[in-house]
């Protein structure tokens, strides 16, 4: 049977050009382990880092976290006034850092999101002026062996140091921002969010599956980054109506999952039972991170008597699938016990 040269020419030349092309050298297989976060929960976050150990949110204070077992370290988000996204737990840096000490004539009133507030403002200052700060131990009943000795640090600091972080013990450190008065932020020309993606992004951490969370007490801008980004979102919550069966399922309509307070899942005392949120969520299909962990009297309920380690293990009866803690390392250790 006669083949038309055509196709004689379709079967003969793709083997005739493989033989005079030069083989490849193969693509070579990256032996670098991958960075993953434990499977178990709950998770072990560490509230503005080791916050009960060293002031909040320093670089010194999160890698102390880190140590101690914590799977995520939490930057609380503000800007400054060159649109500079920093770590402080408020705009308002009076009880934080030594900003009185060194520009006592910056003092300022504002109204932040109804509240009216006197103090020092992160949007007043440049990333540099911020740079001439300190910062302090918030609470006066915790030690301040290290007040005036840590920087402020800026997003992008905190990401490289948990990448940093996360290589050398050989799994991921998890990031946990938290947007702090976005809206108000928003109308003075400091909007978050873009600032905070752009930096995620330049990552690789805009995935479902990075470890990141993002969370917010506001849900309007949660709503309008469901839409923005893949990274899972979680809706804080801190009133009754917040949490009904109903509200959780439209939670569930652009949030992964609700931070809750602790008395909001049992009561401080001793005769609480705990409440339905954490079923009702899990109904819903949201995950529950329970905020916030602390030991001192001021803050334990009266049901522990006065033995955190219990706070923990109750936490971890009912269901929750993360826990904040200022003191990581009473967490890590509430849970393996």
């Amino acid at each position: 049977m006669r083949i038309p040269f055509r196709s004689l020419v379709r079967l003969v030349l793709p083997s005739l050009i493989a033989a005079c092309t030069p083989a490849r050298a193969p693509r070579p297989v990256s032996t670098e382990r991958p960075l993953v976060l434990p499977a178990a929960t709950p998770l072990v976050i560490a509230h503005r880092g080791a916050s009960g150990h060293r002031p909040e949110h320093t670089l010194e204070g999160y890698t102390l976290a880190v140590q101690m077992g914590a799977d995520f370290i939490e930057p609380d988000l503000v800007s400054t006034k060159d649109g500079v996204l920093v770590a402080r737990h408020e705009n308002e840096i009076g009880a934080t850092t030594d900003v009185a000490t060194k520009f006592a004539s910056r003092k300022t009133r504002k109204v932040i999101d109804g509240d009216t507030i006197s103090g020092w403002f992160t949007e007043d200052f440049t990333l540099a002026e911020l740079r001439t700060l300190r910062a302090n131990e918030r609470l006066p009943f915790r030690s301040h062996a290290y007040d005036g000795q840590f920087l402020i640090p800026t997003f992008d600091e905190v990401l490289a140091l948990a990448d940093s972080l996360g290589r050398t013990r050989g799994r991921a450190v998890g990031v946990y921002p938290e947007t702090k008065h976005p809206t108000y932020l928003r109308s003075i020309g400091l909007p978050i969010e873009e600032s905070m993606l752009r930096s995620l992004r330049a990552r690789g951490l805009d995935r479902a599956d990075a470890p990141v969370f993002i969370q917010s007490f506001e849900s309007g801008n949660l709503r309008v980054l469901s839409k923005q980004t893949r990274i899972r979102l979680i809706q804080l919550v801190s009133t009754a109506p917040q949490v009904t069966p109903a509200a959780l399922r439209d939670i569930a309509t652009y949030a992964y999952g609700v931070g809750a307070n602790t008395r909001q899942i049992v009561g401080g005392d001793s005769s609480a039972v705990p409440t339905t949120l954490i079923a009702d969520a899990h109904a819903a299909g949201l995950r529950v991170h329970a905020w916030t962990l602390r030991p001192e009297p001021v803050f334990l309920g009266t049901r522990y008597g006065g033995d955190p380690i219990a706070e923990v293990q109750e936490m971890l009866r009912l269901g929750v699938d993360g826990l904040f803690g200022d003191y990581p390392d009473q967490v890590v250790r509430g849970l393996r016990r």
